[in-house]
């Protein structure tokens, strides 16, 4: 059930014992409102920790050091920017999981509402669920101090490409220079998230980039990040997100995609595109979905079928 931000409010006061869920595989957005909502918590004297499926990548952990870790029996489970119970990890957790998370924060227009109440502001309101924990916040009267402004100055930075995808808004700039005012180090994260690489990603980088494939007379550009490219490089899953805007970002290029091997032999397919392709509706023909520009699914399958899956679906929105 969809509910206003009063309504979630009163159901975080009236409760305690919080247990706040990211997404599978987290990114900046996931991570930082995860530990801006638990950091708002604590705050109100609330017990609350985090728990992620996977591990949290090493650009991201100044962001749960800085917010205390307790140990507790969980009460009240919180999910945050998950638009459907499947992102949640393996099938063994998304069965620990299911029909138990009370709440679910998020930004997405395909949210599936698996959760007992969803608080949710689809795109464009919300560029970064990020914003919508701050509006949240706003609302159990917490006010924002450096840690909860880091938290959600990463979100909405990270969801948006440091300002510069087309989800960004004027409510998106305008809260980060909340944050900023709030005790935020721009400076800082602007470097760790945008202008940093690890010398593993580099390596992985280079290899990823040397698959690429154009399709459709330039119009589609494709990627193949393979297990023996992890291997070779030192790199993993988790610093494979950036990669994902690359293709989209050749000039005429209006869908690029990349086809990531996943440990268990699955595919997990990232598109992006740009205006005026939709990529949810290029995922949603495989099972999956996400946002206007940004979407994703996974394919149990070969590699062969697995591209050949996505090349179908990439031609019938471009030949709409």
């Amino acid at each position: 059930m969809r509910i206003n931000f009063e309504t979630a409010a009163k159901l975080i006061k009236d409760n305690d014992n919080f247990l706040i869920l990211t997404h599978e595989n987290p990114d900046g957005d996931t991570i930082g409102c995860a530990f801006a909502i638990c950091r708002a918590l604590q705050l109100l004297e609330k017990k609350a920790k985090v728990e992620c499926f996977d591990k949290i990548p090493p650009m991201f952990e100044f962001i749960p050091e800085s917010v205390e870790k307790q140990d507790f029996e969980e009460e009240f489970i919180i999910a945050v920017d998950l638009a459907t119970l499947e992102l949640l990890g393996d099938e063994d957790y998304i069965e620990k999981y299911r029909n138990k998370i009370n709440l679910c924060i998020d930004h997405h227009s395909s949210n599936t509402l698996f959760a007992e109440y969803t608080l949710l502001e689809a795109e464009p309101v919300a560029a970064a669920a990020a914003e919508t924990v701050l509006m949240l916040i706003g609302h159990l009267g917490v006010e924002i101090d450096e840690v909860i402004a880091n938290c959600i100055y990463v979100g909405i930075s990270t969801d948006t490409g440091c300002f510069r995808y087309f989800n960004t808004t004027s409510r998106s700039l305008r809260m980060a220079a909340d944050m900023i005012d709030c005790g935020c180090d721009s400076g800082n994260i602007n470097k760790i998230m945008f202008e940093t690489k690890t010398k593993t990603y580099a390596a992985l980088e280079k290899m990823a980039l040397g698959t690429t494939e154009m399709h459709f007379g330039g119009k589609c550009a494709i990627i193949t990040i393979t297990r023996e490219m992890f291997n070779e490089s030192g790199s993993d899953d988790s610093e494979c997100h950036p990669i994902t805007a690359k293709p989209r970002q050749i000039e005429g290029v209006l869908v690029g995609a990349t086809i990531r091997e996943m440990k268990d032999g699955a595919f997990k397919i990232s598109v992006r595109t740009n205006p005026p392709v939709n990529a949810s509706e290029i995922c949603a023909g495989m099972g999956g979905g996400g946002h206007m520009r940004a979407a994703g699914c996974e394919l149990r399958c070969s590699y062969e079928e697995a591209k050949a899956i996505l090349l179908e679906n990439i031609k019938k929105i471009l030949e709409m």
